[in-house]
């Protein structure tokens, strides 16, 4: 059964969130898989640019959905807004990033259907007739395959680094419809609002190419050192998992995970950590993750390119020694 993908994006004063083109690489992805095609949405006000650039990634159609009213996000506008759009656009599967804001709004979105929200997906899996998605369970302890039935539109949300960005690929330019949803100012019960912002970091791990991160394996907070130097070596920023600065041995701003930054460099070394789905969600869109740990049966090990089954205080140090004489 083929599918018409609709994808929406997201983005704020002028700039995608990154979510987003991951979200899009999963649509191409689920299109591809069932012989269909993909389309995007972009919601807002002003946002002719966004638009022209969206319609560089090898997609069929882009709708900018714009109205005065859409402005400033709310939950009753957007909600109206793509309702109207995918009842003239009459997608089989709606994709979300799994925003907050999406979260605010999708399950209110996915009702005017008569449909649920599969929420948080990780992955799909195209059978022989069906679409199935799977999302974690109990705190990623078990995985379950939620498969679609009856009739579409269905809805989901991807959870962040479930899918790679770049895969997101340019293409043929393809073309941009203006969509003027039929607002009215007396059915949106919100007043939109400054977003939250929070505050500067001294450290934007997001931007590092190479991140070096140290789990609780570490033991205490003086043999930091040893991965802290593991990390100069190789020239990448120290991270941590949310034990770590949980107990102050780094500051909050160099956490990776669900509560902290969710990063993507081109090499990510998990040093001692465990690999629980908070932290996963920060760092699983990695292009190349090396993970080290005793426990050959560390979660962490299922999303690892490369693993070392080993005593870190041996296989740092070892591996410092040889970075070393690489460079020298």
């Amino acid at each position: 059964m083929s599918v018409k993908v609709l994808v929406v994006m997201e983005a704020r004063g002028g700039a995608w969130n990154r979510m987003s083109w991951e979200t899009l690489a999963a649509g191409r992805q689920i299109a591809g898989a069932r012989g269909g095609v993909v389309e995007a949405a972009v919601v807002g006000q002003g946002i002719d640019a966004l638009a022209a650039e969206l319609a560089q990634r090898d997609i069929s159609q882009v709708h900018a959905v714009t109205h005065e009213l859409l402005a400033g996000y709310t939950a009753d506008g957007y909600t109206a807004a793509l309702e109207a759009l995918i009842r003239a656009a009459q997608p089989s599967l709606v994709l979300f990033p799994h925003t907050y804001e999406v979260r605010d709004y999708a399950p209110k979105l996915a009702t005017r259907f008569g449909q649920v929200l599969v929420s948080d997906v990780i992955g799909y899996k195209a059978e022989a007739q069906d679409l199935v998605f799977v999302r974690q369970l109990f705190q990623g302890k078990l995985n379950a395959d939620i498969r679609l039935s009856g009739e579409g539109p269905h809805f989901a949300s991807l959870q962040a680094g479930a899918f790679r960005a770049e895969e997101a690929s340019t293409g043929a330019p393809a073309p941009v419809e203006a969509f003027r949803p039929e607002l009215a100012a007396s059915s949106i019960r919100q007043a939109p609002q400054p977003p939250f912002r929070e505050s500067a970091r001294a450290v934007d791990l997001t931007a590092a190419d190479l991140i070096v991160s140290v789990g609780r394996g570490i033991r205490e907070k003086e043999n930091i050192a040893l991965v802290e130097e593991l990390a100069k070596a190789m020239g990448a920023e120290l991270a941590a998992s949310r034990p770590i600065c949980d107990n102050g041995w780094l500051p909050m701003e160099r956490q990776v995970g669900s509560s902290g930054q969710t990063v993507s460099p081109k090499v990510y070394v998990a040093v001692g950590i465990s690999g629980a789905i908070q932290h996963l969600v920060g760092m699983k869109g990695a292009k190349t993750i090396v993970a080290i740990n005793k426990d050959a049966n560390a979660p962490i090990f299922e999303v690892a390119d490369y693993g070392i089954v080993g005593d870190l205080f041996e296989v740092v140090p070892a591996l410092i020694e040889e970075i070393r004489k690489a460079k020298a």
